[in-house]
């Protein structure tokens, strides 16, 4: 039975955890050769996500996630789930800082929608049936089907203009708002990741080239997630988080928020923000200064999960009192910067480390604001 809790909380996560080691095998002989079955390997992925959710619940937290366990990445499983959008595989992936993803690609091959089916609507209500405080999911959101998409790959003559797109997607999102809602779902997270990606030269430089004005791009980012939860029932209330890629425990962007940070706080509708905090390529905490004042909250990204090294309550409270001076302490909380495996792959970092990660972010959440419902 869950419990009345309800988002948002002074301590969260960003969603994905650590693969177990009989999840990856599982998966790995599915997929590879079919020694194990979709049901054998549905029972072993609910079981680890059983142990996930009494895990999270253990250690304090009041959302809790599936782990993303039946995902292979954060945002593509999502996306190749949509009507008109088809994931391909080619021989070159995306270039990570020192690694590359694997060569997966998604292609706009038809009017874009939303399906009744959507299996992560059936993900959300397996999660919601194992636990007693509140499940939460996270899907990318909309810009996701935008940036990751190559200009050469969307084959609709209608979306030659953005504009038509951006419209298309917003839609599409907001029947997905609907439909997770209609599912049971009160705390809906999206993973909005190129608003920060925006914010690098370098991928600046990369859309300009490409004929994209990148400012032009956070606006209409923006403009897109608004029009997707804008008529969200009062109830409902919608995260979003920004960091600069997290695949194996490297990144693909640096750069602070300040280009997007108007858009981010002003323009989207957003309640909660988990942001990438965890290292100097997120530049200063100065942009919180734009976040209204009200119920909105900033969840900022502190404690890493690109390594296991732990990090300080003293530093941790350090950190809160120069974030205060840009913000309402009381309109803070405590996540780490990212989930622990974007992708199936996972962070380099231990279980053990994952765990004592989240254990901070109670412990922290307790000590600045004297509990993780405060």
């Amino acid at each position: 039975m869950m419990s009345d809790c309800r988002a948002p909380y002074r301590a969260d996560h960003v969603g994905s955890l650590l693969r177990p080691y009989a999840v990856k095998a599982a998966r790995e002989a599915h997929f590879a050769g079919g020694s194990v079955s979709a049901g054998e390997l549905r029972g072993i992925e609910e079981e680890a996500i059983r142990d996930a959710v009494a895990r999270q619940q253990e250690v304090g937290l009041k959302a809790v996630t599936d782990g993303e366990f039946r995902r292979s990445f954060w945002h593509y499983d999502f996306m190749g789930g949509l009507i008109g959008l088809d994931l391909v595989e080619r021989d070159e992936g995306v270039q990570f800082h020192g690694v590359k993803l694997r060569p997966i690609f998604p292609t706009i091959t038809g009017e874009l929608d939303f399906p009744d089916g959507h299996p992560m609507l059936e993900h959300f209500r397996t999660l919601a049936s194992v636990t007693r405080v509140q499940p939460k999911i996270s899907i990318p959101g909309p810009s996701c089907c935008h940036f990751r998409t190559a200009r050469e790959d969307i084959a609709p003559s209608q979306y030659r203009d953005p504009q038509v797109l951006f419209a298309d997607l917003a839609r599409t999102y907001a029947k997905a708002v609907r439909a997770f809602y209609d599912a049971g779902c009160r705390y809906l997270q999206m993973d909005d990741i190129f608003f920060a990606y925006l914010c690098d030269p370098k991928h600046r430089a990369e859309k300009a080239a490409q004929g994209l004005d990148p400012d032009f791009l956070i606006d209409r980012y923006a403009w897109m997630m608004h029009e997707a939860i804008k008529d969200r029932p009062d109830d409902m209330v919608v995260a979003m988080h920004m960091c600069r890629g997290n695949f194996a425990s490297a990144w693909a962007a640096e750069g602070a928020y300040d280009p997007a940070a108007d858009a981010i706080f002003n323009k989207t509708g957003i309640d909660i923000f988990f942001m990438e905090y965890d290292s100097d390529r997120a530049g200063g905490l100065e942009p919180l200064r734009l976040l209204a004042k009200g119920s909105q909250r900033v969840m900022p990204g502190f404690i890493t999960t690109k390594t296991g090294e732990l990090e300080s309550i003293d530093d941790l409270k350090r950190k809160f009192d120069e974030a205060s001076k840009h913000a309402d302490i009381d309109q803070l909380g405590i996540a780490p910067q990212c989930g622990f495996a974007s992708t199936e792959e996972g962070n380099k970092l231990s279980e053990d480390d994952q765990w004592r990660k989240l254990e901070l972010v109670v412990e922290t959440a307790q000590v600045i604001w004297g509990g993780v419902e405060a």
